[in-house]
């Protein structure tokens, strides 16, 4: 068996792909367009294998397309704004953010950027992606940022963008403002504490909470109006342990009498109940923590405590005054914040939201109109939208980040919007000289966009919406690629700036795949040491077989990593090789279609099943179920064509005892079977294919140029197939049997006797006879109706 360095290979390829230009995106083809609206990668580290299996089934995609006929955009981009940077930057510089002046940060996340981006390049490119490289966008760019700022002038003069001040979640470790969609729900381990709240009569009550923390934010006490044992509480007024403060005691049946006590405190805020009957009855505003995380003057002699600090000492407080009751620890569900895992606090700031919660329907009709792959993943989306309760908080306090076109007079806070003129700008270097109609100067808004604000804008990048050289021809695109985890922030955020900039869903399908998991079937993590480095796998094995296990998955399902996967793939990628070799060895000219009368059995048997695989890959490419043409096309070419036609063949091609029209015959299919196959295998494993296609069978443009085989239905035959199959069958049994007496498969036998069920059978292996004989250098070959399957003398 030949050997092969798949590495120096791949190298290779990748590099004269690049200098050839072979996937150059021409505006000016003539063709019609298929647009892929890639996912930038957020640039905060390296390539994980979650990217080598995503990134890798789109591009697959990608390259059917293009040998499809199409006129295939397929750009690339850099995620590279927003907090997941300025914490990437932050661990290498070991320094915070806010040790900087603003601007000097800003600086610095960009060199950094910059060289992380020419690494992560690299390193995708390193996979085989058959990107425009040429179509790159950066997030932070100067066109990114005008966009995103486009974007929200369009919204302000539709007014569905507004500032507010009001509760909202807040991570105090990031000290920035969250959107629900960056929400992670994490089980904790935590005390469950009784606490004693006083009556006017003097009787106490029992609450119990696992934020004792808040007492100092309680503005209210809430039972069930249908409990019985506490709706004549309603109406009463009870004290605040440590507080000394009387609140009173209302009735709402969002309070479930079995949960606890069945009486529940409410502080502005603990959680999202709280905010809702902060707005439904009129509560007073009571603020107990910072947004520094640490307890404000609210919290009397616990100002300045971290949240957990004075967690022990009011615990502590009112153990000694006799308020704590009993205490049990439990496991329950917080919402934290995705990027540094720390739990939620919903703080009243002052931020920019994004109206959209009455167009909801609007959302979800959007969704149906989309064409999901798989389907079941439309759910998801719409259970997402179901449940939203705030509008999209849109603002960020961080430095790093695209900022807002806004700026506020220092003394009557009215707004002042940016001409879209002035666009790309930074209020705060941009200074405004005009004075307020109160008389007021103007300040620059310090806040940035969260990142998805300019993420959900790829589309309108890639069509370079309110630019120069725009060309929205390009929107909506053809298919959005990306991981399940991500459906509610980027696929729904998407749509939503695709509606209500342009009144168009985004793009017309939408193509989602799974997580690379373990051996085990577990997600990987640092924390649990099971992260996989795609690198390593492709220095180990290659990027072919890389690409080989990322496209043996169900669209959408995820995917445990497992060597042996790649140790099948590198295997297969040898068989490709060698037979290609083989075929080129035998059959080096060009050969006129023969005559049908000149095809034996195995010839109409292995055309037939060749065009009819023809026909289910192109089927199943369409649908995009890559795994089912990937599969099926390596079980043709591995298990039929290389494991019984190549031997079925050889002695007519080397001309022994043939006609030279039956040596042409075979010859002819030889290369029809390998031109098909090498075709349809492009898209998977492009390396190995463009090397055989061009260095064995020495074509002289790329494979991946070239168009997609069109399945011949005059060779599909039910009849041929069953007949080949019955062929192959006896050849099974044969060598099973050559194999059991410790003979050669090349050793001549003088007779064999071969058993059939019934007539019908009996012709039907009569037709094959001579391959069989030829195969597996039998002499005589006689054929019996009988139980047995076949022996030999």
């Amino acid at each position: 068996m030949a050997k092969l360095n798949f590495n120096d290979l791949s190298q290779k390829w990748q590099k004269q792909w690049e200098n050839e230009k072979t996937y150059i995106f021409d505006p000016k083809a003539g063709k019609s367009v298929y647009s892929i609206d890639t996912p930038p990668p957020t640039v905060s580290g390296t390539m994980h294998i979650g990217h080598a299996l995503g990134y890798t089934q789109a591009d697959v995609i990608a390259r059917y397309k293009k040998m499809a006929g199409f006129n295939v955009f397929y750009p690339f981009g850099y995620d590279d704004n927003g907090l997941a940077t300025e914490r990437f930057v932050e661990k290498k510089i070991k320094k915070r953010a806010k040790d900087f002046e603003r601007e000097k940060f800003r600086q610095i996340c960009l060199n950094e950027t910059q060289e992380a981006e020419k690494e992560l390049k690299k390193s995708f490119q390193s996979i085989g992606l058959g990107c425009d490289w040429s179509q790159i966008y950066r997030t932070i760019d100067n066109d990114s940022i005008k966009i995103a700022q486009l974007s929200f002038l369009d919204l302000w003069n539709k007014k569905r963008v507004y500032r507010k001040k009001s509760p909202s979640m807040y991570c105090v470790h990031c000290e920035t403002s969250v959107a629900q969609a960056e929400l992670e729900d994490k089980e904790k381990e935590t005390l469950f504490s009784e606490i004693f709240f006083e009556l006017e009569n003097g009787k106490k009550i029992s609450i119990q909470t696992t934020r004792p923390e808040l007492l100092a934010a309680c503005v209210a006490v809430f039972v069930n109006p249908d409990d019985k044992n506490h709706s004549n509480l309603i109406g009463k007024k009870v004290k605040v342990p440590l507080f000394e403060k009387w609140v009173k005691i209302k009735a709402d049946k969002r309070v479930d009498p079995e949960k606890g006590s069945g009486i529940v405190m409410c502080c502005t805020f603990g959680d999202q109940t709280d905010m809702e009957w902060y707005h439904a009855y009129g509560l007073d505003l009571k603020l107990a923590i910072g947004t520094d995380g640490k307890m404000l003057k609210n919290a009397g002699k616990y100002e300045g405590l971290k949240v957990k600090e004075a967690r022990e000492k009011i615990l502590e407080d009112l153990k000694q005054k006799g308020f704590l009751g009993k205490q049990k620890k439990i496991v329950h569900e917080v919402n934290t914040h995705e990027r540094c895992g720390t739990e939620i606090e919903f703080l009243v700031t002052e931020q920019w939201f994004l109206k959209y919660l009455d167009l909801k329907k609007k959302f979800i009709q959007a969704g149906k109109k989309l064409k999901w792959y798989p389907k079941h993943m439309q759910i998801r989306y719409e259970n997402w939208i179901n449940g939203l309760q705030w509008d999209w908080s849109i603002s960020r306090q961080r430095f790093f980040g695209v900022p807002i076109p806004v700026w506020y007079c220092e003394k009557c806070d009215s707004i002042k919007v940016a001409d879209e003129k002035q666009l790309p700008i930074d209020p705060v270097k941009m200074k405004i000289t005009e004075k307020c109609e109160c008389g007021g100067t103007f300040k620059g808004e310090e806040d940035v966009f969260d990142t998805w604000f300019t993420s959900s804008l790829t589309p309108q990048i890639n069509a370079k919406w309110g630019l120069k050289d725009e060309r929205m021809n390009l929107f909506p695109m053809s298919l959005r690629p990306q991981g399940h985890d991500i459906i509610t922030l980027w696929a729904f955020n998407t749509v939503v700036k695709g509606l209500m900039h342009h009144e168009k869903i985004p793009w017309k399908e939408i193509f989602i795949n799974g997580f690379a998991l373990d051996s085990k079937g577990r997600k990987m993590s640092k924390s649990r040491g099971n992260v996989v480095d795609p690198e390593k796998v492709i220095e180990k094995f290659s990027a072919d077989a890389l690409r080989y296990w990322a496209c043996s998955v169900t669209t959408g399902e995820d995917v445990p990593y497992q060597e042996k996967e790649l140790t099948s793939g590198t295997k297969f990628l040898n068989k490709i090789y060698n037979a290609s070799k083989f075929v080129k060895m035998v059959a080096k000219n060009a050969i006129k279609k023969p005559e049908k009368k000149d095809f034996e059995v195995e010839d109409l048997w292995i055309l037939s099943r060749l065009n009819k695989v023809i026909q289910n890959s192109t089927k199943n490419m369409d649908n995009y179920d890559l795994s089912k043409c990937l599969n099926e096309t390596r079980n043709f070419f591995w298990l039929e064509f290389a494991n019984f036609y190549l031997e079925e063949i050889k002695h007519r091609v080397y001309n022994k005892n043939v006609s030279k029209q039956s040596a042409d015959a075979a010859k002819w299919v030889l290369l029809q079977v390998v031109d098909s196959s090498l075709k349809l295998l492009a898209p998977f494993v492009p390396h190995i294919t463009e090397e055989a296609w061009r260095n064995i069978l020495k074509n002289k443009k790329s494979i991946h140029l070239e168009k997609w085989p069109q399945a011949d239905k005059s060779f599909i035959s039910a009849k041929d197939e069953e007949t080949g199959e019955k062929m192959n069958n006896v050849i099974t049994d044969l060598r099973k049997i050559k194999a059991e007496k410790g003979l050669a498969l090349n050793e001549e036998v003088s007779e064999a006797k071969i058993f059939v069920q019934n007539e019908k059978e009996k012709q039907m292996i009569q037709k094959s006879v001579k391959t069989i004989k030829n195969t597996l250098n039998i002499k005589n070959i006689h054929i019996e109706i009988g139980k047995k399957s076949a022996e030999l003398k």
